[in-house]
């Protein structure tokens, strides 16, 4: 499966480009997910977006935070594989294409994610580990973890 990526600050996105991700957001994280939360969350604005295309569709999708945009360290969220075309391998090609971006654009600093607790060993094979206990996050349960250089 042949991937286009793109990563993009707020201002390059083109309109179109901002529809599919709020699309793809909405559609996975409300609609998919049953979850009834504020998506737009004014970070959008500081994050560097990863977008991942397929035939011009969007299908893959991430937003890069710098130290102290969202966490205290750098962070990637919003990760996001369209259904249709997940357990192919590339979640692990967005989170490493992630961790990717944060490096290149804010160095080699530790790494924080708020991780879906079903998707802990996903991200444990990705070189994340861990930290403290699962919470609550727009009704689904969390857990931090970290990846450290």
């Amino acid at each position: 499966m042949k991937i286009k990526w793109f990563c993009k600050k707020w201002k390059e996105l083109s309109s179109d480009e901002v529809y599919s991700l709020l699309e793809l957001r909405s559609e996975v994280f409300v609609v998919e997910q049953n979850c009834v939360y504020q998506d737009i969350d004014l970070k959008d604005k500081e994050a560097l977006h990863l977008l991942g295309y397929l035939k011009k569709k969007l299908v893959a999708y991430s937003r890069c935070f710098n130290e102290n945009q969202y966490f205290k360290e750098t962070s990637f969220g919003r990760a996001i594989i369209k259904k249709e075309i997940r357990n192919q391998g590339l979640g692990e090609e967005l989170v490493k294409r992630s961790i990717d971006v944060i490096k290149t654009n804010f160095g080699k600093k530790p790494i924080k994610i708020s991780a879906q607790a079903h998707l802990q060993n996903f991200y444990k094979k990705n070189g994340f580990k861990s930290k403290g206990e699962t919470y609550l996050e727009d009704g689904i349960p969390h857990i931090a973890m970290y990846l450290m250089f």
